[in-house]
């Protein structure tokens, strides 16, 4: 068996990992827990708070300290951070422009990643949402019906930006970006509750077959045990 450990930018990606990716990857021999990460601690009472990376430093040091807590063979260690809002300060950010290919950026921001944790082991596994996790709701944004139904009307408006296309390469300005998107059409819109239900309704076939890259990272977690379900 496998621990995986997902250092996840948020509660949203730290739900989805447990209730989508957990389940399927454990008919693959890989036990999955996340934890979001953390950004602050209160020194008097000791108490830890987590979610967004506010900086490139705070989400190293918890990578790094969750590898010393478990240091088995038989653990593996992953992100799930967002491209859009990505802090500045991370590597290689500066030499990787927004009007790059956005996989190839990506390539080179994960590569630069793994070079600076450096686990000599080499169990990290770096990864980066193209450009958010509401990228995977375009992914069949019909789904948003099971949570939205008085939004019949914005649904299909948002069905028709993604129509035909690769929903990981949405624009990310701050104003376009995916979760921006649905926002503007669903002011309702909860991405820790809302989205990763939509994400269940979804699926991961569906998931995997409209966004590559995501597509590949899920393939990597399921090879890690060297079986089949």
């Amino acid at each position: 068996m496998i621990r995986l450990h997902i250092i996840a930018e948020g509660q949203t990606e730290t739900n989805f990992a447990q209730k989508v990716l957990a389940p399927h990857l454990a008919g693959f021999n890989i036990i999955v827990d996340a934890r979001a990460v953390m950004t602050s601690k209160d020194r008097r009472t000791s108490q830890k708070r987590s979610g967004g990376i506010t900086s490139y430093g705070k989400a190293k040091n918890d990578i790094m300290a969750w590898l010393k807590e478990d240091a088995g063979a038989e653990s593996r260690f992953t992100t799930m951070f967002d491209l859009y809002g990505l802090p500045k300060t991370f590597p290689e950010y500066d030499n990787t422009p927004r009007s790059a290919d956005p996989y190839e950026r990506i390539k080179i921001l994960e590569a630069a990643l793994a070079s600076k944790i450096n686990d000599p082991q080499g169990r990290f596994i770096p990864y980066i949402q193209l450009h958010e996790f509401e990228a995977l709701i375009f992914a069949d944004p019909r789904q948003l019906y099971w949570n939205y139904l008085e939004y019949a009307t914005p649904i299909r408006n948002l069905s028709a930006m993604v129509e035909g296309q690769n929903p990981e390469l949405l624009n990310d300005g701050p104003a376009t970006a995916p979760s921006k998107r649905i926002l503007k059409e669903i002011p309702a819109y909860d991405k820790v509750t809302a989205g990763v239900a939509v994400a269940e309704k979804i699926g991961l076939p569906t998931l995997r077959e409209k966004c590559r890259h995501f597509a590949e990272w899920v393939s990597r977690l399921e090879s890690l045990a060297g079986t089949n379900p």
